[in-house]
């Protein structure tokens, strides 16, 4: 259990410190824009209200209660499935990686009343309007490892 808290921990201390640094130091709430590689890779200032793409952002303060609670709850159920029995490393990292997104996304409905989501990449000749964050990235890559990794440990 040791490589979940640390994991989530980790992931959590650099979702928020990159947050920090964009917001604060880069000021892209007040800029918007700031193209770093573009289109490669571009600070896009999207507060992000809802769910993956803005979904379910009509009711705003509704949404971002629920979106709290399902978070925690979720994180909450992953670290109790994992401790349940033995798994390999890489399924406690991937744990790890989902939960510390998770509570990063809400530290940020809790703090700004939505998620900050400043990532934005494309390719020449097509732009994605779409932004998002580390702890996003974080949430994907754990949620694919515990689909990819586990159940691996009994045949049928």
């Amino acid at each position: 259990m040791r490589w979940v808290g640390q994991t989530a921990a980790v992931v959590l201390a650099l979702d928020q410190a990159l947050k920090f640094f964009v917001l604060y130091g880069l000021q892209l709430d007040e800029r918007g824009r700031i193209d770093v590689l573009p289109p490669w890779l571009v600070f896009r200032m999207a507060w992000n209200r809802g769910i993956n793409f803005g979904l379910f952002a009509h009711s705003a303060d509704l949404a971002r209660w629920l979106l709290i609670a399902l978070a925690l709850v979720i994180s909450v159920w992953i670290w109790l499935w994992v401790r349940r029995q033995p798994h390999r490393p890489v399924v406690l990292w991937s744990a790890g990686l989902l939960i510390g997104g998770a509570i990063g996304n809400v530290i940020d409905r809790i703090r700004y009343g939505a998620v900050a989501d400043f990532l934005n990449m494309s390719v020449p000749g097509l732009d994605n309007p779409y932004s998002f964050n580390l702890a996003d990235v974080a949430i994907f890559a754990g949620a694919l490892g515990l689909v990819l990794f586990t159940g691996r440990e009994k045949t049928p």
